[in-house]
């Protein structure tokens, strides 16, 4: 059976002109490429990550080009410490780039398997005990980074929690735990989301609704809005509490407008006006 371990991945310039150059690939280079971009997946060169690295795994993906036990062997390379949890902790590294445009691909494998059907229950747990892990752990928030193209990280983990939520093998139990994930990480001080990462995050949750999430449960974390912020007022530095209420609007803000159309709703953007209201 074809693996990725014993592949000998393409140094970067070569890669990037593989990729430029490509009129189709042959079914031999196929396990060349994908180790290739995954090696490289966070490299400080925009076009070669953004553009052609993440491009072709979308159309390798979504275009079912890749047998399913190597969707299964890259989803678990995916989780260890060389990618998605590459230099977590740190801020303002290029690192975030690793991490992020690795939740992306997680994001594709999960679409896949969606569609597909072929990844494992036990799989399917350790990814979301990973990506709620990820999440939690994230300190690089930034959206877009001059020189080097977009970072997004809590964007691109949000769509890839919109993938994972919607998958069968997920129980309730464990959309509200990414629920609880999600909810925290709008809920932060230290910086100002700038590039509609709270729009992002809205998505996942409202899909959990869809997905059989209690209303009463969203309910709860909206009706809480007015008094964690007071509480806060009292223990953060002034700058960093009007980083909080700005986060906290925007994403109330954003919430209220993506479900004013959604007639079961109505009651959660009543909640919703009336915390904004309140704050």
């Amino acid at each position: 059976m074809a693996s990725l371990n014993n592949v000998v991945p393409l140094e970067a310039n070569l890669l990037k002109k593989t990729l430029i150059d490509k009129q189709g690939w042959d079914k031999e280079d196929e396990l060349v490429l994908i180790k290739s971009m995954m090696v490289h997946i966070g490299s400080t060169d925009s076009e070669l990550r953004d553009k052609l690295i993440y491009g072709a795994f979308c159309d390798l993906v979504l275009g079912d080009e890749i047998e399913a036990d190597i969707l299964s062997e890259m989803l678990k390379s995916c989780l260890n410490e060389q990618m998605l949890f590459k230099g977590i902790g740190e801020s303002g590294t290029d690192s975030v780039f690793t991490r992020s445009f690795t939740s992306l691909l997680i994001a594709l494998i999960l679409h896949s398997d969606n569609q597909k059907d072929f990844l494992s229950r036990e799989l399917i747990f350790e990814v979301k005990d990973q990506l709620t892990s990820y999440i939690t752990l994230e300190k690089d928030l930034r959206g877009f980074v001059v020189d080097k193209g977009w970072a997004h990280s809590i964007a691109h983990i949000a769509d890839t929690f919109d993938e994972l939520i919607k998958n069968k093998k997920i129980t309730m139990d464990d959309r509200l735990e990414i629920t609880n994930a999600l909810w925290n990480k709008v809920f932060i001080a230290d910086y100002i989301y700038i590039h509609d990462e709270e729009e992002r995050i809205v998505v996942p949750l409202l899909g959990s609704l869809k997905q059989g999430l209690p209303h009463k449960v969203m309910q709860g974390y909206i009706e809480s809005v007015p008094c964690d912020l007071e509480k806060q007022k009292d223990q953060l530095p002034e700058e960093n509490y009007w980083y909080l209420y700005a986060n906290c609007k925007k994403f109330l803000k954003s919430f209220y407008v993506k479900i004013n159309h959604e007639s079961d709703l109505m009651q959660l953007q009543k909640s919703i006006g009336t915390c904004l209201l309140k704050i």
